[in-house]
């Protein structure tokens, strides 16, 4: 599409990170596979015209063609070993099958090639089959190559160590340029095998590994995986300062397979966290209850602490910390609101000592447990406006008294049940003995909020007080019946007293721990 635009006179390819002590010699740190995709586009156009030559088509020119596009962009052939040497030098694990193989322009093998090989092969034709339907001739070839060149352009960084090269990721990452820092980590820990009396089945075995955690982990940052990892067995790491700790402790081949054999020992239970559906929880429903629970928060700074009891607890027991970490979750972050990163220090903490004594003490985690009256007081003023995850945390919220009060279970994940605002959304100062002030202040509260069912919720719409109570009559939830029975109007001061009379003190018994 670059190529056939007549307006786009250059196509920006983004940022290109090179480390280089000489100048002369350089190691890719982003932007490998861009630079081994154009490598392609190229030798399969030098395909093209080598078969132009065999066939004696224009073969003089054809020939000298396909020798300058080799020169220029791909390297040269030493006319008595029949080796080449490349620009550009892939790593182990496809190195060989590209040198031997496509830059020689020998008929790719059918068989007994790896997955980067199978995926370097399968590119290769796939651009022939689409540059020969294109381009006929042997100056038309020449041409392609030419404005390919001229109109594609990188911005290029160089730094002189992985250092410098993470700083450079973490500046462009925090710009809204995404750039894989995992690349990064992932030459280290190559660089680390490599310098140290390695062998290609080393390499192999690396990759290998490397390709299972990332493949298992999917749409997951390999990254966060790797910082909670890391904190759950040592100090505590910013995302910032992780490669740095990992650089000055990886230090020998030795530990870079240790770490990613235990990255993925791990893999399949991380990944289980996030999901309650998980294989992982088949034998324990209450586990299942509350992964989905901590999901629902979007909660992550339990999950070095979870990584750690993953490898020194029994089920039981860390279903126990699981139901802690729930409730603790509620009462600091969805009420309360308060900062995560003190929170996060005390779970790594709790995951070194988990390490260190194979046992858990509970009462570590009273350090972040919201006493009982800050709690009712933040409860008792708490707001959750119109979103998405707010409509679920509310339904479960209401659930959970539900259960409580009245011994009904109303299932929080149901789709029959929506979020009534009792004082509506679209209310105005006729509605009620309300001023827009008030209104402002109210209609997201929690005392204004009730559950019912979705057609009963329709029917209401934006009626006043009175005939709303009709509706909730109908309805089965006790918590909205409830309201019909002890309301007779409905003001400000009447969804301050619901609030902090009767739903805090529930909820304060529901989420509550006795340590």
């Amino acid at each position: 599409l670059a190529l056939e635009s007549k307006e786009e006179t250059d196509h920006y390819l983004g940022y290109l990170v090179i480390q280089t002590a000489d100048s002369r010699n350089f190691l890719v740190i982003d932007g490998q596979q861009r630079l081994t995709t154009l490598s392609i586009i190229i030798l399969a156009t030098v395909k093209c015209l080598d078969d132009l030559s065999k066939k004696d088509i224009d073969s003089e020119n054809n020939k000298k063609r396909k020798e300058a596009l080799m020169n220029s962009f791909i390297g040269f052939v030493d006319p008595v070993t029949l080796i080449s040497q490349n620009k550009l030098i892939l790593n182990k694990n496809t190195d060989d099958f590209y040198r031997q193989y496509i830059v020689l322009l020998k008929e790719l093998p059918k068989s007994r090639l790896n997955s980067s090989e199978k995926q370097l092969k399968e590119s290769f034709y796939w651009f022939k089959e689409k540059i020969e339907k294109k381009f006929f001739t042997g100056e038309e070839l020449a041409s392609f190559v030419n404005e390919l060149v001229d109109k594609l352009f990188f911005t290029v960084i160089k730094v002189t160590n992985e250092l410098n090269a993470f700083k450079v990721f973490e500046t462009l990452n925090a710009r809204g340029v995404q750039l894989s820092s995992a690349d990064l980590l992932k030459n280290y820990l190559f660089s680390v095998v490599d310098k140290i009396d390695s062998n290609k089945r080393e390499i192999d075995e690396l990759e290998s590994i490397w390709a299972k955690i990332v493949e298992k982990l999917g749409n997951q940052k390999f990254e966060d995986y790797l910082r909670f990892f890391w904190n759950s067995k040592h100090r505590t790491v910013t995302k910032k300062n992780l490669f740095r700790e990992i650089r000055n402790d990886i230090t020998s081949k030795e530990l870079a397979f240790s770490l990613l054999r235990e990255l993925m020992d791990s893999v399949d239970f991380f990944i289980a966290l996030q999901d309650s559906n998980s294989d992982f929880w088949e034998n324990s429903p209450e586990t299942k209850t509350y992964i989905s629970e901590l999901k629902l928060f979007q909660i992550k700074q339990t999950n070095s602490l979870f990584l750690s009891a993953n490898r020194n607890l029994e089920m039981k027991d860390f279903a126990k910390l699981l139901r802690y970490c729930v409730i603790i979750s509620f009462r600091y972050n969805i009420i309360g609101g308060l900062n995560p990163n003190e929170q996060e220090e005390v779970y790594n903490q709790m995951a070194i000592k988990l390490n260190k004594d194979n046992k858990i003490n509970f009462k570590d985690l009273e350090k972040i447990y919201v006493a009982d009256t800050n709690f009712m007081n933040s409860f008792s003023t708490k707001s959750f406006k119109n979103t998405t995850r707010n409509h679920r945390i509310i339904k479960y919220i209401f659930s959970k008294i539900e259960k409580q009060k009245f011994g009904n279970d109303i299932n929080w994940e149901t789709e029959f049940y929506s979020i009534e605002h009792i004082l509506p959304e679209s209310a105005n100062e006729t509605w009620g003995d309300f001023t827009e002030e008030q209104i402002n202040r109210s209609v997201y509260k929690l005392g204004n909020l009730t559950l019912l069912e979705k057609n009963l919720n329709r029917e209401a719409g934006v009626k006043n007080f009175p005939e709303k109570l009709e509706y909730y009559k109908k309805s089965n939830s006790s918590l909205t019946k409830d309201i019909a029975n002890h309301f007779e109007t409905w003001t400000e001061e009447k969804i301050s007293n619901r609030q902090g009379s009767i739903l805090a003190k529930e909820a304060k018994s529901i989420w509550r721990l006795d340590f």
